[in-house]
């Protein structure tokens, strides 16, 4: 493949658990794809190695780290750039072609829409961005030519099964969840549960943040605002299902009774390769799925009185507006307190919902409402930890 044919990509958060699948799927495949872009708040050691096996020509990180990055890159020419600033002008040049997003946090919003203004494809593994902003991103994406292809494993599924298919056809989408680390633990124990419980995560191993909304079942809350964004579904559209073996990644049942399913074994690398080559479905490397080892699959409905945060975000999608800002803000800063040893787990459910409650809505609101939901939020949900 001549370089000019190249896809050329930005990884914004090279050094989480997305982004360093993301450099594998690439390393794989190093003959289709260069990596002009990487980008990280903290681990320089981890993209110092990064800078040195893939060669990007910009690396951003905060001014803190660039000293030390100046110091272990040893002669490779990279230009450096603010994490805190640049991103936007980062993703908008010529020569990129895909964004992943694997930065955590409402902080992606702004180099995702600067990345959907300049025409790009964007591979969203953040939610948050499509949480807060979705409807906005989305009228961008579609002014200015750009491709959004969830990366996330259950959005990638649902994308996967709609693929080609008109959307009057969907009757309902099914989001499956593990449930969590405390799928099986009694409500009456949250209140003692130790940050490293909560972490224990059955299927995956995600950041700390998504690992602890998970345990709330926030997090496929966030999923089914997100889903709503992505498909333009109508919220009683979405059914959330508990499946613990996290073997089918989500369902599309259509108006002719018949439900499409992917699925697929655990690892990011799967969705991650699909929305890199789309429309191309190329060898992973993994092991296949073997029907034959799998002695079953369940499902259950989510308890809404055990994990009442899954009820909480359906509210807030039906509400939209500035609401799903505010209830991410909220639910940044607790589960920050509670991952500080500043709460008790059973606190951020009532500090979020708290916060959610109090808050004015704006029905239709402008990028600044947005983002002054966002702080207003964040300042009240301090106030109340204080």
């Amino acid at each position: 493949m001549k370089q000019k044919d190249f896809k050329k990509v930005v990884i914004l958060g090279s050094t989480g658990s997305i982004g360093i699948s993301t450099l594998k799927v690439i390393a794989r495949y190093s003959e289709q794809f260069k990596i002009v872009g990487l980008t990280a708040y903290n681990n320089i050691d981890i993209l110092l190695r990064q800078v040195k096996n893939f060669q990007p020509r910009y690396v951003a990180v905060p001014r803190a780290g660039q000293a030390k990055l100046k110091a272990g890159l040893n002669g490779f020419l990279v230009k450096i750039l603010d994490v805190n600033c640049d991103l936007p002008e980062l993703v908008s040049r010529r020569e990129v072609d895909i964004v992943v997003i694997g930065m955590r946090g409402s902080e992606a919003l702004i180099p995702f829409l600067s990345a959907v203004r300049a025409g790009k494809t964007v591979a969203p593994a953040n939610k948050e961005a499509l949480v807060v902003a979705g409807d906005l991103l989305m009228k961008e994406a579609q002014k200015h030519g750009a491709k959004i292809i969830p990366v996330d494993s259950e959005q990638s599924a649902i994308f996967q099964c709609l693929e080609g298919r008109p959307h009057k056809e969907i009757k309902r989408v099914y989001l499956t969840a593990s449930g969590g680390a405390l799928r099986k633990v009694p409500q009456r124990k949250f209140a003692e549960l130790t940050v490293k419980e909560v972490l224990n995560h059955p299927r995956w191993r995600m950041g700390k943040k998504i690992t602890v909304d998970s345990a709330l079942l926030m997090n496929k809350g966030f999923e089914v605002i997100e889903a709503k964004r992505l498909f333009q579904l109508d919220v009683n559209q979405i059914e959330v299902v508990l499946h613990p073996e996290a073997i089918i990644h989500s369902m599309v049942g259509f108006k002719d009774g018949s439900v499409l399913a992917q699925l697929g074994v655990t690892d990011m690398r799967l969705p991650i390769q699909y929305a890199l080559t789309y429309p191309r479905r190329l060898p992973t490397g993994l092991k296949d799925l073997n029907f034959f080892e799998l002695k079953s699959l369940t499902f259950e409905r989510p308890d809404i009185k055990k994990f009442p945060a899954l009820s909480l975000c359906l509210e807030v999608a039906k509400a939209d507006g500035t609401l799903p800002s505010v209830l991410n803000a909220a639910d940044e800063v607790a589960v920050e307190a509670f991952l500080d040893l500043q709460i008790s787990f059973s606190r951020i459910y009532p500090l979020v919902e708290k916060v959610v409650r109090r808050h004015k809505n704006c029905r239709h609101p402008q990028l600044n409402d947005i983002r002054n939901a966002d702080l207003w939020a964040r300042e009240e949900t301090k106030r109340l930890l204080n």
